[in-house]
């Protein structure tokens, strides 16, 4: 396939002509292949966790939860300001593993936590 039929938006190799432009199938993308488009590709690295203040968080960090967290299968809260010690960063949407007291092993999202001081 011709590189102008590739959709600059999301990579799609299905992109059609439709009269002066093109027309991306899959994501509803329109362009003009005449036009040089220059795809600039966001740098993330994945091993950056920041918590919900933006700071940084590392292995072996205790954070505090910032709003009381429900846990799936039990019938209490981890309450807000509950401190958690040593955790462990990972990958995915729940990207922080860690023990919390009275619960035990389990993972959170660094969106709701804060590093302790």
């Amino acid at each position: 396939m011709s590189e102008s039929n590739k959709c600059p938006s999301c990579q799609s190799l299905y992109g059609y002509p439709t009269g002066t432009s093109m027309m991306c199938p899959e994501c509803g993308h329109e362009w003009n292949p005449s036009e040089t488009i220059e795809v600039v590709e966001e740098e993330t690295d994945s091993s950056v966790v920041k918590d919900a203040n933006g700071t940084l968080l590392q292995d072996g960090d205790t954070v505090v939860t910032i709003k009381d967290l429900p846990v799936k299968g039990a019938s209490k809260v981890i309450k807000a300001g509950t401190k958690v010690k040593n955790i462990k960063l990972t990958d995915g949407d729940h990207n922080i593993d860690c023990k919390v007291e009275g619960f035990g092993a389990m993972a959170l999202k660094s969106i709701f936590v804060r590093k302790s001081s």
